[in-house]
């Protein structure tokens, strides 16, 4: 029985077995979400049982990309709670205490095939058609028999004893009511290894009772094994959780999201320049749709909002347009200090603090990601000239830019600073001294230092390039 029945108690329970995916942050954000509106319990615990998989680098990179969402846990790993230890590797005690129980109770039974005898079993069930699953045939040894196994030194596994013919109801908070039949879920189930480790199912009922979780929020994925779970809770006398399943998450080519999309952790946004205040609103739009129009939350905001009445049972597709366009919207709302802070890490050390300052200054509004500058420093580092498409070349070739590229990089000469007030002073002086103005003007300077008709603000861009850099180029055009 649970201490305080009324308080909700989520947890979000990864494998450290690589980076924090993307659907894992999702499921994360959810059940944080739910938690903070509900003012319940959100719980971080490792399922660490994998022994050659999990590695201490995963959980750190999980953890650290969890904070870095914002997402914070008050009861688990690092932070103890009530329920420690929060790793299963730490918890098996407590799973052969549970494991005992069962046994007691006839609702398990110690297994001695081998691999080979399960592979025989298999193909003999795939050859009559039928599903393959385990017949049981352990289940009615006789004591005898059960001593002479273990006189051969094998270590056993126990299996889970699944009742035939039993109906089990999910009502599930996202997906509505399925149903399961106990024959169809592949026999009896192994619940703790010949090494004495449990499995996913086993475990994550212990876990789940003992941590007094009142709703399970997970992907769609692990709805089929929810029907061991639910014959484990009913076994040990314990009070199923409620389940929510919310959907997959698909590409857009409407394929499962693999690494063929783009970027599958949260670790490599986070290295691409995604702001994590950008990635919470866009994952929380996978799956999940509020009550009016508006798309653009803070955290605080999506606490208040999420509901799982309002989570879609239909896969999520992955539209990075969609997460750049956010992160766009993010990103301009920063000072341009941050802005610079943000780009730093796409430069090089040469860039002083002034320097990235004006750079932020001038890309606010040409750049969706931090690694976006990328695409503008060929504009404003060296003095080779860049290539004019179709349209800049026509530009050029007009019969009055060579006298006015002269002019300009005349007066340019004469200037003992570049910066953005003096570069628009000297164009608006040649403009006078030539009778020009509007397109006339700035378009041929425009594509002498840029090569193309398009951009950020011309004056920025020569300021930052620099007076020696901006007249070779000046230079080039009037060969």
């Amino acid at each position: 029985m649970r201490d305080n029945p009324d308080r909700l108690r989520v947890r979000f329970a990864p494998s450290p077995t690589g980076p924090l995916h993307i659907g894992g942050a999702r499921s994360a954000l959810f059940n944080y979400l739910l938690a903070k509106g509900a003012g319940g319990d959100f719980i971080m615990r490792m399922e660490d049982t994998d022994r050659d998989r999990s590695s201490p680098e995963s959980e750190e990179n999980i953890k650290q990309s969890l904070l870095w969402l914002g997402i914070t846990w008050n009861e688990g790993i690092d932070i103890g709670g009530p329920h420690a230890p929060y790793r299963q590797t730490e918890r098996l005690a407590t799973y052969h205490e549970a494991a005992q129980k069962l046994l007691d109770a006839g609702h398990a039974y110690y297994c001695y095939c081998s691999e080979l005898e399960l592979e025989a079993m298999r193909l003999k069930q795939i050859d009559r058609g039928e599903t393959p699953h385990y017949d049981g045939r352990c289940r009615r040894l006789s004591a005898g028999e059960r001593a002479a196994k273990e006189a051969e030194g094998i270590k056993p596994v126990l299996r889970f004893a699944v009742p035939k013919d039993e109906e089990l109801l999910i009502e599930d908070l996202v997906r509505g009511q399925v149903v399961f039949q106990s024959q169809e879920i592949g026999g009896d189930f192994v619940i703790i290894k010949s090494d004495g480790i449990p499995t996913y199912n086993y475990a994550v009922v212990v876990d789940d009772h003992l941590m007094e979780i009142s709703h399970v929020v997970r992907g769609e994925e692990h709805l089929s094994n929810t029907p061991r779970q639910l014959l484990l809770y009913d076994a040990l006398g314990w009070i199923r959780p409620a389940f929510a399943h919310i959907s997959l998450i698909l590409g857009e080519d409407r394929s499962k999201m693999s690494k063929r999309h783009g970027s599958v952790s949260v670790v490599n946004y986070q290295a691409e320049g995604y702001l994590p205040q950008a990635l919470v609103n866009f994952l929380a739009l996978l799956g999940w749709s509020p009550a009016g129009e508006e798309e653009i939350f803070t955290m605080q905001e999506l606490e208040q909002e999420f509901s799982l009445e309002r989570v879609a049972k239909n896969p999520a597709v992955f539209d990075l347009n969609k997460l750049r366009w956010l992160n766009s919207q993010y990103l301009r709302a920063l000072p341009k200090e941050q802005i610079a802070d943000g780009i730093a890490a796409f430069l090089t050390d040469e860039w002083t603090e002034e320097r990235r300052l004006l750079l932020a200054e001038t890309l606010t509004n040409h750049i969706e990601t931090f690694s976006d500058v990328c695409n503008f420093l060929p504009l404003v580092e060296g003095s080779e000239p860049l290539t004019c498409d179709e349209d800049a070349a026509a530009v050029l070739a007009q019969e009055h830019v060579m006298s006015l590229i002269s002019s300009f990089a005349a007066k340019i000469e004469t200037l003992s600073e570049l910066t953005p007030a003096t570069i628009k002073e000297t164009i608006k002086q040649t403009g006078k001294e030539l009778g020009l103005k509007g397109a006339a003007l700035f378009m041929p300077i425009r594509v002498a230092i840029t090569g193309s008709c398009h951009g950020p603000d011309i004056d920025k861009l020569a300021a930052l390039l620099g007076k020696e850099n901006l007249l070779v180029r000046l230079k080039h055009v009037r060969k």
